[in-house]
């Protein structure tokens, strides 16, 4: 059930991407305020995750995702019948915060109930697949909606799905007592990271169309980081904290965070990048699109259901996310090679397979890790900052590459050539994303000793 609800979820994340030329026709967006269908859902989703970890803790992890989840399916009907721009923007803020409590939650959930290290690894290698396969299967779902019924079809699809969910989790998902407010409802810091954290992500996406060096991108920036060193310092002064300031102490969970970014970084921005590449330069339609991608799916499913996690056992979370972030990197730097005229069994197929391989060894790993140090008083507020960093991370790939593969196309010129060696550019700066998070993991993360499998 908590795959049900993530699944929905994430694929929300994707689905509209390829619907959004028939939003703006039919509703009437310029092409400034269309941006803000995505972005108003990730600006929520991402702002909200941290703090909808700790309510978890505060309130009861069953009760905040029942929550979000509710919150989400009613937002995703209001989409889906939003007769006009404003209240489409309205509703998909709506729909990211509900998305926010309820994924926010996900992974905490997954450690208390799979205490075991087997059982744990493999909860959450199904998690990561759901996870990463999700985005992908949005693309494809996404792309199929569109040309077989409408686009309000790719909201309305979750009304039946969310309100089975909701009564299969009811019955599901054991009950659970948080806390209580009183351990650490810090009202002033959660006001502080929640805004931070909005103008944070706000900035990054609004960048590319502002300018990286704006008065504007540069003054929201600094606020944004004003906002979260306020909260950090109150955080290291309050009794009751709203974030203990302890659970960085960690090398685990801080080595994996911080390289968690720059590989999600690396593989959104591949996701985003070669959605565009296979319809603006190959000339491919949206569901040829999205099935075009499904061999990384396959690699995630292959690897990460299972086989990632025996091998971390056995050998060491460490050099199983290194061989990831290698394949990741690899495959990236096949995709700046790509000619204007790539064939798609040639060119693009190998790079796919091992991005697959990659994303299917590091993404459960690094997962693991970041939930590793994780307290049953804590496990939600690990769950939520795992999922900023990824939230973050993903926002700041997309951003920066998309303004990287613009800028260079534009120097190039006009047609389709000029594209191509936008994205190559674009593919390369991937390629040193993963191997910046596999230099952080060298760095950061220490050799931990492992025990041969029987």
């Amino acid at each position: 059930m908590l795959c049900t609800g993530m699944l929905m979820i994430i694929l929300d994340g994707t689905i509209v991407t390829v619907a959004l030329p028939s939003i703006q026709a039919d509703l009437g967006f310029s092409a400034s305020g269309l941006a803000w269908v995505v972005n108003g859902y990730l600006v929520a989703f991402g702002g909200l995750l941290l703090l909808a970890g700790r309510l978890g803790d505060l309130l009861g992890r069953r009760r905040t995702f029942l929550a979000g989840l509710a919150v989400f399916t009613a937002a995703s009907i209001a989409c889906g019948f939003s007769m006009n721009p404003a209240l489409l923007v309205v509703a998909r803020f709506v729909q990211g915060a509900g998305g926010a409590a309820a994924s926010a939650v996900v992974l905490g959930m997954v450690v208390t109930l799979f205490p075991a290290a087997a059982e744990r690894a493999r909860a959450i290698g199904v998690v990561t697949f759901v996870g990463a396969a999700g985005a992908s299967i949005g693309l494809v779902t996404g792309g199929v909606i569109t040309e077989a019924l409408d686009w309000r079809w790719v909201f309305l699809i979750n009304a039946p799905i969310g309100v089975v969910a909701l009564a299969a989790a009811a019955r599901v998902l054991p009950r659970d007592r948080g806390l209580g407010l009183a351990a650490g409802a810090d009202v002033p810091g959660a006001g502080l990271v929640t805004a931070g954290l909005m103008l944070g992500v706000t900035t990054i996406v609004q960048a590319p169309g502002q300018g990286w060096t704006s008065a504007r991108t540069l003054g929201s920036a600094a606020l944004a980081v004003l906002l979260l060193a306020g909260f950090v310092l109150r955080q290291a002064r309050v009794a009751r904290p709203l974030l203990p300031l302890r659970i960085f102490r960690s090398r685990a969970v801080s080595g994996a965070n911080g390289a968690q970014v720059l590989m999600v970084a690396a593989a959104l921005g591949f996701q985003f990048l070669s959605a565009l590449y296979l319809q603006q330069v190959l000339g491919y339609g949206p569901a040829r699109t999205g099935f075009a991608v499904v061999p990384v799916a396959v690699g995630i499913g292959i690897l990460s259901l299972g086989p990632a996690g025996r091998l971390a056992r056995r050998y060491g979370s460490r050099p199983v996310l290194l061989t990831g972030l290698a394949l990741l990197a690899a495959g990236m730097a096949v995709l700046a090679r790509l000619p204007v005229d790539a064939r798609y069994a040639v060119d693009l197929l190998p790079a796919l397979l091992l991005l697959g391989a990659g994303a299917g060894l590091a993404l459960p790993t690094i997962t693991a890790l970041a939930m590793s140090d994780a307290t049953e008083a804590d496990a939600g507020l690990a769950s939520g900052l795992a999922n900023t960093s990824q939230q973050v991370g993903g926002a700041l790939g997309i951003s920066v590459l998309a303004a990287v593969a613009a800028a260079r196309a534009d120097a190039l010129g006009t047609g389709a050539a000029a594209l191509a060696g936008g994205f190559r550019v674009a593919f390369a700066v991937a390629a040193g994303l993963a191997v910046a998070a596999l230099v952080v993991t060298a760095l950061v993360l220490r050799p931990a000793p492992v025990r041969a499998e029987a």
